[in-house]
């Protein structure tokens, strides 16, 4: 049968992208629908039960939104390799009273299959996955449920890989989107590809709608995009000072601090490779770093966690795309309604 998709075809051609960890929230998603785009929460690090209640908080009769899931692809870590990363961080964990622990390493699923199941039974309008690739049987199971599905790349090869999964449409990753990569292969370094370029490579090889995201910081950027052949363009660092973002207060007044003057692929926080900005940690930690996610991110998430509480910015993860000086303090859906703009 072929497949509706209609719900692409917003008035607004700029959608507000999942962020997990905090900054996606329920007041994001609405103020994306109310400005005519579409917005994602993000299911990364949420309990099965916090997602359910964040979806609560945006169904209503006819809306359109996203949920976005890690489909995790584990790196495995050498434990002698954790636990010498760990040593080197303790210096910084003793400043906070903590004691990191990374004998045994920390792996776990993020409650995969229990948020699969929040979602076939309470379907929502559309599914993206990002990290991995979800079995066939899965995406059918979600999309006999009434879900449109989307997988995140970063690569035309892994485009071809999500075709073959059965999703819908793709969601098209530039390296110069902040946070972590949606690359299906964490332990090469990302290609110096363009947005639009990368966008029109995916559209050359596989026929599915794509939707582009990674860089998006201007009118000029969306449209560039959409002229590459996207149905829309989706945005992520734009929209972290925005009055309705959860990020936290450091990592928002950071985005404007001129002390911050760049941004940097790091693998230092998670044990996978994210755009950030460059502080300390990233500068000092980043060449001791093992590639193990999520060994990492569990082993660190104490301290930056302590670090962000006490406004030290040279220790927290300041995820942010290369168009970081354009985030405005201002409301999401006028941030939104500008990069829509005709430049």
């Amino acid at each position: 049968m072929p497949v509706d998709l209609s719900l692409l075809d917003t008035d607004l051609p700029v959608w507000a992208a999942p962020m997990a960890g905090g900054p996606s929230t329920p007041a994001l998603v609405h103020a994306a629908a109310r400005a005519g785009g579409l917005g994602f929460l993000a299911g990364g690090y949420r309990t099965p039960a916090d997602l359910a209640a964040q979806i609560a908080q945006v169904r209503a009769p006819g809306a359109v939104f996203g949920v976005n899931l890690f489909c995790l692809n584990p790196v495995a870590v050498r434990p002698d390799a954790l636990v010498t990363y760990a040593r080197a961080l303790q210096p910084e964990a003793d400043r906070y009273g903590l004691t990191l622990h990374a004998d045994p390493p920390i792996e776990d699923d993020d409650a995969w299959a229990d948020k699969l199941d929040l979602l076939l039974e309470s379907p929502v309008p559309l599914v993206s996955f990002t990290f991995g690739l979800p079995r066939p049987d899965t995406v059918r199971a979600l999309q006999d449920a009434g879900s449109l599905v989307a997988q995140c790349v970063t690569t035309p090869s892994e485009a071809l890989a999500a075709a073959e999964t059965g999703a819908d449409l793709l969601i098209v990753q530039a390296p110069a989107a902040g946070g972590h990569s949606a690359t299906l292969t964490p332990d090469r370094p990302l290609s110096p590809v363009s947005l639009p370029e990368l966008v029109s490579d995916v559209r050359h090889t596989v026929p599915l709608p794509v939707i582009a995201a990674g860089g998006i910081a201007t009118p000029a950027d969306t449209a560039a995009a959409l002229r590459a052949g996207a149905r829309a363009v989706m945005v992520g660092t734009a929209l972290l000072r925005t009055h309705e973002s959860g990020a936290s207060a450091p990592h928002k007044k950071a985005l404007a601090d001129p002390v911050f003057t760049d941004t940097t692929v790091t693998r230092a926080f998670t044990g996978r490779p994210a755009r950030a900005l460059r502080n300390r940690f990233t500068d000092t930690y980043e060449p001791l770093a093992p590639l193990a996610y999520p060994a990492v991110h569990h082993l660190t998430g104490p301290l930056r966690k302590a670090a962000t509480a006490a406004g030290d910015t040279g220790l927290i993860h300041l995820w942010a795309g290369t168009g970081y000086r354009q985030a405005r303090a201002e409301p999401a859906g006028r941030a939104l309604v500008r990069l829509a703009a005709r430049p």
